[in-house]
């Protein structure tokens, strides 16, 4: 599987709108999202706004940076598989 991230800037309704849209196999498969200074300690995460298909999950995750995202996605993915 090959995961593609393409940078995107995200209605969010808040100070996070820095995002990236994920693409499995040229899916879309998550929108992940930027946290803002907003957070304090946790500015510079990256938050699973939506998982679309096997990465959508009631609970959404806080990962300390995209290479832990797409570890994250690409294991829901193989799960699924």
């Amino acid at each position: 599987m090959t995961l593609r991230l393409q940078p995107v800037r995200v209605a969010t309704d808040s100070y996070d709108i820095d995002g990236q849209l994920v693409f499995a196999d040229g899916f879309p498969a998550a929108v992940l999202v930027k946290l803002s200074a907003y957070h304090e300690d946790m500015a510079g995460m990256w938050f699973l706004e939506a998982g679309f298909g096997w990465v959508d999950t009631p609970n959404r995750p806080t990962f300390a940076d995209l290479d832990t995202a797409q570890a994250w996605i690409e294991q829901q993915l193989a799960d699924a598989a």
